[in-house]
């Protein structure tokens, strides 16, 4: 597995994956918009020559958001998510971000745990932000400088 930055041919393949890994998956359309702006940070994990996961994300001044991560659902537990997270923050250093920021699910256990274990840390909450009427959890992470470890 090898995570890389998203380019328009990667498109389909990330709708692909939005449509099987994502509650509110993003439409092609949407991908390739966003593909092609100049605030954003588009990763794939590939296997092979397939995309199994994705993470979309901005980078604007010097903060950086996570607007969606996900893997295939055969490609999961095999840390793609924490490599895609980890290849965001290179992204995000470079553009000279030092903290980012990120929504989850209240209910999202896996992804709250990783995201944990990565040094993000409850910062808010939006009620009733998701269309089954769960919280959002707004989580934040300070970039440290280079050469400095995380938890």
């Amino acid at each position: 597995m090898q995570v890389q930055p998203a380019t328009d041919a990667d498109a389909a393949e990330i709708a692909a994956t939005e449509a099987a890994a994502a509650a509110s998956p993003w439409s092609r359309s949407a991908i390739e918009a966003f593909l092609d702006a100049p605030h954003a940070v588009a990763l794939v994990a590939r296997d092979g020559n397939e995309v199994v996961g994705h993470l979309l994300a901005t980078a604007v001044a010097d903060e950086g958001e996570v607007l969606t991560v996900a893997v295939r659902p055969a490609a999961r537990r095999r840390g793609l998510a924490r490599a895609l997270l980890d290849a965001a923050e290179e992204a995000w250093r470079a553009r000279g971000v030092r903290s980012a920021w990120l929504e989850v699910h209240e209910r999202n256990g896996p992804a709250r745990a990783l995201y944990a274990s990565l040094g993000w840390t409850e910062a808010g909450r939006r009620r009733a932000y998701y269309a089954d009427g769960g919280d959002a959890l707004v989580l934040e992470r300070g970039l440290p400088p280079e050469g400095i470890s995380r938890p």
